[in-house]
Parts: C-alpha cells; sequence; structure tokens
C-alpha cells in the first residue's frame, strides 16, 4: 500500500523537502560518481557551494549525449554489488541509455507507480491488464511494481496482439489497462468494430510514452467507454510513473517529494517563468544508482503555480506539448507537431489522426498533411481540408497541402505513432 505518511502537507513542506533532497543528491554525486565530480569541477562548483533551491540554476546542465557516452557505466553512484537491476531506453539510434537501480530505487519507483494508480482511481479491488513490453524497457515492469505495491491483480498480458488482448480483457474481466496513446486508441476502434463494449468492464485506462491530442483522448474515451489518465516518466528517471493528471484533469501533477522540475528556454538555457512554454528539465532528490542533476528531457512544457482543485500537495506541470527533437523546419519556420494537434482538435469532423510528409524538389520544399475524417462525417473533404489549411497559415505562417481521408484510412500501430516523415536530403 501506498505509505501516506511520509506525503508532505503544505507546499512550504514539499519546498524543505525539495531543498533537503537537492543538498543530498549533489553530495551524493560528487563524492560517489566520477562523471559528476568531473562535471561539477570543471563548473567551479563544491557540494558546499550548494545550500539552498535557489542555488539549482548555479548547477550545470546533464544531456542526454553525455548518457549514452558513459554507456554502459558511466554514471554509476554506488558500489556494483548495491546495484539489483539494469534497465536501457528504447532508443533506436547509436548507444541505449542504461539506468541502474539499488533496492531502495526500486522500492522509491514502486511507490511512485502505486501513487499514479492511486490517481487513477484504481484500488485493491481492480483487475489491471498490462499492454506494453517487457525487458530491458522499463514500462511494463515498472506498471507493474506499483499495481503490486497498491495491491490491486495484475494481468501481465505484454505486447501481445489484439485478439488475446481483448480475450484476456473479456475472460479476465480487467477493470484498468495501460498502453501508449496509439495502441489505446487502435485496441478502442477493434472493439467498437467487434461490438464488445458490453463484454468488457474497463473503467481506467493509464496511458503514456507519447504526446496525445485532447481529441484523440475524447475518442479513445467514447469508444472503450472509460476515463484516461495521462501518465509521464522516462528510463533516465526511475521509468513510467514519476508523474500523472488527477480526476480533474487539470495538469500532470508529479512526485515533487522525489524530484524538481524546472522549465527552461532550449536555446539560451536560461529558466522562464511559470505558465510559459519551456524544456523540463529533471532532478532526481532521493536516487542512489544512478543520480541526476539538472537533465535536459527535451520534452516541452509549463510549470503550473496555481493550486488543483484536488488539494493534492503535489506540483503540476502542463500535459507534455511536443518534445524539442520533434519539431522541423519548413521553408524558415519552426514547427512543432504540437501545433497541428492543436488545430486539429479545434476544428470539428476531423479526427485525430494524421500524418506530415515533407520532401524537397529541384530545391523547394513541400508538406503533405494527411488528416481522417471523423466517421459519418458528412461534410465535403475539400472544403475541411481548406478550412484546416488556412488555420494552419494564420496560426504557424506555412501553407501545407492538405487532404483529408475516411476515418481509419491511415495505419495504426500497437507502438508509438510515427507522425513526421521528413524524406529531405539533409
Amino acid at each position: 500500500m501506498i505509505n501516506h505518511n511520509n506525503i508532505p502537507g503544505s507546499r512550504d513542506e514539499m519546498l524543505a523537502l525539495q531543498e533537503k533532497g537537492l543538498l543530498w543528491t549533489v553530495k551524493h554525486s560528487y563524492a560517489n560518481c566520477p562523471f559528476y565530480k568531473k562535471k561539477l569541477d570543471a563548473a567551479g562548483i563544491s557540494p558546499g557551494d550548494i545550500r539552498c533551491l535557489d542555488d539549482l540554476t548555479r548547477l550545470p546542465f546533464t544531456e542526454k549525449d553525455e548518457l549514452k557516452d558513459a554507456y554502459p557505466f558511466g554514471l554509476m553512484a554506488v558500489p556494483e554489488k548495491d546495484i539489483v537491476r539494469i534497465h536501457a531506453s528504447s532508443g533506436t539510434t547509436g548507444k541505449k541509455t542504461v539506468a541502474y537501480y539499488t533496492q531502495k530505487d526500486l522500492d522509491d519507483w514502486a511507490e511512485m507507480m502505486a501513487r499514479c494508480w492511486h490517481f487513477a482511481g484504481v484500488t485493491p479491488d481492480d483487475r489491471v491488464q498490462i499492454t506494453v513490453g517487457y525487458g530491458l524497457w522499463t514500462a511494463g515492469v515498472g506498471f507493474q511494481l506499483g499495481i503490486e505495491k497498491l495491491g490491486a491483480m495484475t494481468i501481465p498480458v505484454g505486447p501481445a496482439g489484439n485478439d488475446l488482448q481483448m480475450e484476456m480483457m473479456i475472460d479476465l474481466q480487467a477493470t484498468a489497462i495501460c498502453c501508449t496513446s496509439s495502441y489505446a486508441l487502435l485496441l478502442a476502434e477493434e472493439v467498437n468494430k467487434k461490438g464488445l463494449q458490453d463484454k468488457i468492464k474497463l473503467r481506467v485506462g493509464v496511458i503514456g510514452s507519447e504526446r496525445w491530442s485532447d481529441k484523440m483522448r475524447s475518442r479513445i474515451e467514447e469508444l472503450l467507454e472509460i476515463e484516461t489518465f495521462d501518465i509521464i516518466g522516462m528510463t533516465e528517471t526511475y521509468g513510467p510513473g514519476t508523474g500523472i493528471d488527477c480526476r480533474e484533469h487539470q495538469g500532470v501533477h508529479y512526485w515533487s517529494d522525489y524530484l524538481i522540475f524546472e522549465t527552461i528556454d532550449p536555446d539560451t538555457g536560461n529558466p522562464v517563468a511559470p505558465g510559459e512554454q519551456g524544456e523540463m528539465v529533471v532532478t532526481t532528490l532521493r536516487k542512489e544508482g544512478m543520480p541526476l542533476i539538472r537533465y535536459r528531457t527535451r520534452d516541452i512544457t509549463r510549470l503550473l503555480q496555481d493550486e488543483c482543485p484536488c488539494g493534492s500537495p503535489f506540483f503540476r506541470v502542463d500535459r507534455i506539448l511536443g518534445r524539442t527533437d520533434d519539431m522541423f523546419k519548413f521553408r524558415g519556420v519552426i514547427v512543432f507537431p504540437a501545433q497541428i494537434d492543436q488545430l486539429i482538435s479545434q476544428t470539428e469532423e476531423l479526427d485525430c489522426e494524421y500524418q506530415i510528409i515533407l520532401k524537397r524538389h529541384e530545391g523547394r520544399d513541400s508538406m503533405l498533411l494527411r488528416i481522417e475524417a471523423e466517421k459519418g462525417c458528412t461534410s465535403d473533404r475539400n472544403e475541411l481540408a481548406q478550412t484546416i489549411q488556412n488555420k494552419i497559415k494564420t496560426k504557424i505562417g506555412i501553407s501545407p497541402r492538405v487532404e483529408v481521408v475516411g476515418c481509419q484510412e491511415l495505419p495504426r500501430t500497437e507502438r508509438k505513432t510515427k507522425r513526421v516523415f521528413d524524406e529531405r536530403e539533409h
């Protein structure tokens, strides 16, 4: 069960706990991790220079490439005999990012994951079906840690085919499910196509691993007749479960007694004001095996300062709006797929699925945006295409060619959906 006794009751208590954790992390990293000793020495900083939370910005950033360069054990901050598990990122280029865990790290991760399930309204009476992968990837085992700590029943199907997922869902009467948003949509459409809504008992979906739009969320909830919760996390910071939205769905609560989140200008590295979009930077406060100091995640979000109506003491960020490495440049304009997402979500009779195809011919770039129409759409598709094209030109300043296709015409995947296909020569 969740240890409620260790949860701070006020913002001041939370900040005091963060300060204590920051000082410990800097001292622990400097004393036990040669990577961080060298990094802090190069910045002219010793642990004694960091005395309060305001000193956080004096510390240097940790970059993703540095983690890859340290492969496989360059970031270990405890003796190897204290490491009880290894995980690695699912990256497809270069060396993977390896993470190491002590038993305390795993216990802390289980606590955070259990909180996520609790925030989603899952109780020990629920049966939770896991559809994500196991192995080096953190997802499957991370979800399972939290389910078991909470005391609910785990159904660890993993990344099986649709038929087995639906068979287990029906036969074992799963009440909650965890998956990527791409797979949640695929599964929802399959359940709808086969008319199985009255045979399943799902009521909760915990969904993460990729950014997903409000329109996609609404479609999943409508087809599966569930409430969904947006979970965040990455291998470098334990895995999934570092935060989730509550039933108010007004931003993502992150476990601010285990982590500090900042937002910075991705170009200058300077902090941005609360409420402004910036790149999320994470510092761990209790992680033994592989502490992180000001790790640049490349995720774009906003810090939310107002108190959530749910009354939780945990700090919040906006849902992840995109990634700095998702952006592309088209005819001199920087474009984030999240901008396209938002405009599609605001346009009636367009569904959530789309593709962006970039090409170059005789030195000139072209962009084709293919979007699905909603099921039962009666509007002229050419007029819908013109509507979204006008919105994109007004809001973003580019003029793609837009094609509206039929519902479920674009490909589906059980993994993260690829939306941008850049076929230009670089």
